[in-house]
């Protein structure tokens, strides 16, 4: 899988920027220096003897599908060049995330045929859902490293989704697992106000903002 070209593009039919903005940074974003920790709740104490990632729900043989942590890290590594977007409006581009790309989670655990959606769920509970197509997507990845740095702690060690189209709450940290799942079904922040899709190319931020058809009712 090759390295892609740096930044989340815009994809067509996107909004036009503001000349004044560096490129690749979605409207009402600003460009951030550094990398600020953002999370909701305790940082986990990371136990490797009893880490364990697990795909279940609707799945294509009816079975889940695990790993420990040392088979986990044993899978395909791959890099991703591309921008954390974050709804509280600041945007850190061009960062290089090493991991497993979700595609190798489908083709080792696929999903049934009629799967639509994926909730992501990580430690205490905490979930993000998504369309399939999201979670499926190229540039998506399991992140383990950022610029060839094992992930601290504070941001999300030892595993952590980033899903560069989407606005980063949409990629929990400290993942745990994924359910494969035939409906859609709001998350922990979806259930808490925020956008059920989460573009931040047209500034999907707030469920107030929710078109029909954008996600289940609250």
């Amino acid at each position: 899988m090759g390295q892609p070209e740096s930044g989340a593009h815009r994809e067509a039919g996107q909004p036009d920027r503001s000349p004044d903005l560096p490129p690749d940074l979605p409207p009402g974003q600003r460009l951030q220096r550094g990398w600020p920790v953002t999370h909701y709740g305790p940082v986990p104490k990371f136990k490797p003897d009893r880490w364990e990632f697990r795909v279940f729900g609707a799945t294509a043989d009816g079975d889940k599908r695990c790993w420990n942590h040392e088979e986990f890290s044993a899978l395909p590594f791959s890099t991703v060049v591309a921008d954390l977007h974050c709804v509280t409006k600041f945007s850190m581009l061009g960062a290089e995330w090493g991991g497993v790309p979700a595609r190798t989670i489908l083709e080792l655990a696929p999903p049934a045929p009629h799967v639509t959606h994926v909730m992501v769920w990580a430690e205490y509970g905490y979930s993000a859902n998504m369309r399939l197509a999201d979670f499926a997507s190229d540039r998506t990845i399991f992140a383990t490293h950022k610029d060839g740095e094992l992930l601290t702690a504070e941001h999300g060690f030892p595993l952590r989704l980033v899903v560069p189209h989407l606005y980063a709450w949409k990629g929990p940290k400290w993942v745990r697992g994924v359910e494969y799942m035939a409906a859609d079904r709001r998350g922990f922040w979806e259930e808490r106000g925020y956008h059920n899709l989460g573009d931040p190319w047209t500034e999907q931020r707030y469920s107030y903002q929710e078109e029909p058809g954008d996600g289940p009712e609250l």
